[in-house]
């Protein structure tokens, strides 16, 4: 793969359904236009900041397995387990069940018969539960044709990338063009068909109505109808829930180093091309978005500008807009773009993930079979196979979405640890060859560090729900490691045995 080729998997695994979505329930915590917008800047600089940061790494160490070679050559493999224990999981397959029954629940757009609510095989229902600070269950178990839409494309993706990684990046190539392009245009829709209302009320008065509720001394509720009220930097961190998981997977094009041609060059490149082009598009999406919806509204309205972003259907902010610009076809147009944007979604991240696990079994950390490279396509088959059992395991059953809430801390923590793991590499390694440099260093990463470590310690404080739980599936991976680090000391020991004595 060429520098085309990696950019588009960096933006391709970035660009899903959530910029489409989240600017609904980010505007109901935050209830100002501005902290809508600075939130979407905190999380550009992050991504921006970690990305120009993981480029040294990349360029040092371009190997198949990406942040989990960094994290065990920095912190030892121990580290490097837990995150791909993590990924494995619940990260990567999880995202990837989420994005393929996203594209179900859109394929419902034209195809009424395709819903989470038309049960093929319905297992059962888990009632909620709380667990301290955690509510577990409320899910349903079982096939819908939602989440067989899932499976299927989830399927056929698994075949295309088993042909070769060339296949696979042709697919995300042609996918990523055109999400790029349906971004743009709805960039172009907020040009062409601003509406005065939405203007005046977010933006009128001298743009005081865009600054209201943005001061410093001003109180927000940490939640909507909640009771506990918050500074600026502290809401500001809540919402970054939602605008941090949009724009990532940024790092996904890491996993793929081996099969990067000039990956010195062209991975460092494409991390900073990529994001840059994902999230100024994303911002230029949240004006749109104000320039034709007002913020406020009411959940209980007849109408789409009633509704505003706030309320907007089922937090299909995007959706909205469309309809306002086309009335009758708009949801379909949303709808169209939003299929092409989780199918090449799903297609980046099926072809990334696969690596690590790859990567994990080289290192007798998985499954021995996921360490084989087809000698026909010299892909690693048997990884995207355990990776493809997995994800459609998690399409049958409401827990993805659940645990992609609870991993957020401990995707932070793994960003962290990485970018630590660079500071440590300086020290370790200054004699290795690093044929680029973090832009920065070390004021930027630092930088990185502290921004995510104070939104870890917010979403401990003000989402225990959310994060708790991550920190427990982290922790799990640490027996899980121990006995396969024994089993394997134990069949290298066999293995010296039978060499010893000539059998």
């Amino acid at each position: 793969m060429g520098l085309f080729s990696a950019t588009a998997i960096v933006m391709g695994s970035m660009i899903g359904s959530g910029i489409f979505i989240v600017s609904a329930d980010m505007s109901r915590v935050l209830g100002s236009p501005a902290l809508l917008i600075a939130a979407w800047l905190v999380t550009a600089a992050m991504t921006i900041i970690g990305a120009l940061s993981y480029g040294e790494l990349a360029a040092m160490m371009p190997k198949a397995g990406g942040q989990y070679v960094y994290l065990r050559e920095a912190l030892g493999p121990l580290w490097g387990f837990l995150y791909g224990w993590t990924l494995f999981l619940v990260i990567q397959t999880g995202t990837i069940a989420a994005v393929g029954v996203a594209f179900g629940k859109f394929l419902g757009v034209f195809f009424p018969s395709v819903s989470a609510s038309n049960w093929i095989w319905h297992i059962g229902h888990v009632p909620p539960s709380h667990v301290g600070p955690m509510v577990l269950g409320n899910m349903d178990l079982g096939l819908n044709t939602a989440n067989l839409a899932a499976i299927v494309i989830i399927t056929l993706l698994t075949i295309l990338n088993t042909l070769g990684v060339k296949m696979g990046a042709a697919v995300q190539n042609l996918f990523t063009s055109a999400k790029v392009l349906a971004l743009a245009a709805v960039v172009l829709v907020g040009v062409v068909v601003r509406d005065s209302a939405a203007l005046a009320a977010n933006f009128g008065e001298g743009w005081h109505n865009f600054w209201a509720g943005a001061g410093w001394e001003t109180l927000h509720a940490s939640q909507p109808g909640g009771s506990e009220y918050v500074g600026l930097l502290t809401i500001l961190a809540i919402v970054q829930v939602g605008s941090l998981f949009s724009a990532d997977a940024w790092n996904n094009v890491t996993f793929t180093a081996g099969e990067i041609r000039n990956p010195k060059r062209n991975l460092p490149l494409s991390l900073a091309i990529g994001t840059g082009v994902v999230l100024l598009l994303y911002i230029l999406c949240n004006f749109v978005y104000l320039s034709v919806l007002p913020l406020a509204g009411d959940p209980h309205a007849a109408t789409i500008a009633g509704r505003g972003i706030q309320f907007a259907t089922e937090d299909r902010v995007a959706t909205a807009v469309m309809e306002r610009a086309f009335t009758g076809s708009g949801a379909k147009l949303m709808a169209a773009a939003i299929l092409i944007s989780t199918f090449g979604c799903a297609n980046g991240m099926l072809l990334a993930g696969a690596r690590v696990y790859y990567a994990m079994s080289r290192d007798g950390l998985f499954f021995k079979s996921v360490g084989k490279l087809s000698e026909r396509s010299r892909t690693p088959v048997n990884s995207l196979w355990v990776q493809w059992a997995w994800t459609c395991l998690l399409c049958l059953s409401g827990s993805y979405g659940q645990l992609l809430d609870y991993v957020i801390l401990a995707v932070l923590i793994f960003y962290i640890l990485t970018i630590v793991g660079l500071f440590v590499l300086r020290r370790t390694r200054p004699e290795a060859v690093r044929p680029y440099r973090a832009f920065g260093y070390p004021v930027l990463p630092a930088l990185y560090i502290v921004m995510a470590s104070w939104i870890s310690l917010v979403l401990l404080r003000y989402k225990p729900q959310y994060t708790w739980p991550g920190l427990i599936i982290v922790l799990l991976g640490v027996p899980v490691y121990l006995v396969w680090r024994r089993q394997g000391a134990a069949l290298d020991a066999d293995a010296a045995e039978l060499r010893t004595t000539g059998m």
